[in-house]
């Protein structure tokens, strides 16, 4: 692991996830800049004492050159967005696979240059849009590709959090203070965080691509420096719009994503709040409510259940779900195996273009007389 070390807020939710299968083990790691803080952060995690790193560069360089049945093989990057690129191209022109924290980098340039070297060095990088493991939006991903809705005519997708509603980066709060510094974050607030989010999840299930997009972004809290609310109207490929929302200054609002999906036949709708549910609505016969673990279901959704039915499926379990099928696909290849659909399953490269895109053009159109630009990847 680099980053994540004490006072790190996504790092420890990164080792319970990986863990939850026992496919994966957290043995070494550069947990800060500062290699006291890093050091002691390996303590408190049990690490043997050289293997924790005082950089991600010494971690790399002492690591490859231990043996194939003790050194890592996975190098997992949960640090601000401006220290993604660097240590991801360094893993993977040392030979080890990728965990990486959304946005996938600081720039769209540097996103293209990462899925290049995934290309050219046959290696596999897992970017961690969390939602895309929850079992039910598997099934709203399989119901809408099989046609069940017929052709997707419309999409709303919204992430409402009021965290930022005041100006906590004037506080000793760290997760505020690096996600609102320009320098840190690049050049959206809001929108990297939590709106990337809101566009991977749009893409995912309607299986469509983004096309157009015209956005109004604002930054609300006074002394901000990047955005912390706004919204954004869509058209995808096949000729169907779309609205998105994301927003930090709703407050009390905590974090239930929503989509909305309407076909010519019928529509579905998935909230985080009610994640073990999936509704589908139609215009002949009442409505139907799908639960996670349920009788019905596409292989997708059940081979990412791990409770019966009626226990709730959460966020942590979704997100050890994109570290099983990540486990998954490396273990089959390293063994000449054929990877199962299933296990493919999960956020890469190419997601992390389109939302480093996504970045550029909502910001672009924000700040735009232009409204409507086109989307282009």
């Amino acid at each position: 692991m680099i980053g994540g070390g004490k006072g790190a807020f996504i790092g420890a939710v990164h080792r319970i996830v990986a863990a939850m299968d026992g496919q994966i083990e957290l043995v070494a790691g550069a947990f800060s800049s500062d290699p006291e803080k890093s050091w002691a952060s390996g303590a408190e995690l049990f690490l043997d004492p050289a293997r924790v790193y005082s950089s991600y560069q010494e971690m790399i360089a002492t690591e490859k050159n231990l043996g194939p049945d003790k050194k890592i093989d996975i190098v997992c990057i949960v640090t601000p967005n401006h220290v993604h690129y660097e240590p991801a191209a360094l893993a993977l022109t040392n030979g080890f696979h990728v965990v990486l924290e959304k946005p996938a980098t600081f720039t769209l340039e540097e996103a293209k240059k990462l899925d290049e070297l995934v290309k050219e060095t046959g290696l596999q990088l897992l970017l961690c849009h969390t939602y895309t493991g929850y079992p039910m939006v598997k099934e709203a991903r399989q119901l809408v590709k099989s046609g069940a809705l017929g052709a997707i005519r419309k999409v709303y997708v919204e992430y409402p959090q009021g965290w930022l509603s005041t100006f906590l980066e004037g506080t000793d709060n760290k997760q505020a203070s690096w996600r609102t510094d320009p320098g840190q974050s690049g050049k959206a607030g809001a929108m990297g965080d939590i709106g990337t989010h809101a566009f991977n999840l749009a893409e995912y299930v309607s299986g469509l691509e983004v096309t157009q997009i015209c956005a109004d972004t604002r930054t609300v809290v006074p002394g901000r420096l990047l955005d912390d609310d706004g919204a954004a109207l869509l058209r995808f490929h096949n000729g169907a719009s779309g609205v998105l929302m994301a927003t930090q200054i709703a407050a009390g609002a905590e974090n239930n994503v929503r989509i909305r999906v309407f076909g010519e036949k019928g529509g579905l709708e998935w909230q985080q709040e009610d994640a073990n549910s999936l509704v589908l609505h139609w215009p002949d016969k009442p409505k139907e409510i799908l639960r996670t673990g349920g009788p019905g279901l596409s292989e997708f959704a059940s081979r990412n259940t791990r409770t019966p039915a009626g226990h709730p499926e959460g966020y942590l379990e979704a997100f050890a779900n994109l570290y099983r099928n990540f486990a998954c696909t490396i273990r089959a290849r390293a063994q000449g195996e054929e990877v199962h659909e299933t296990c493919l399953d999960f956020p890469g490269t190419r997601d992390g273009i389109r939302g480093m895109a996504f970045i550029d053009h909502i910001i672009n159109s924000g700040q735009s007389d232009q409204k409507w630009i086109d989307f282009k990847a």
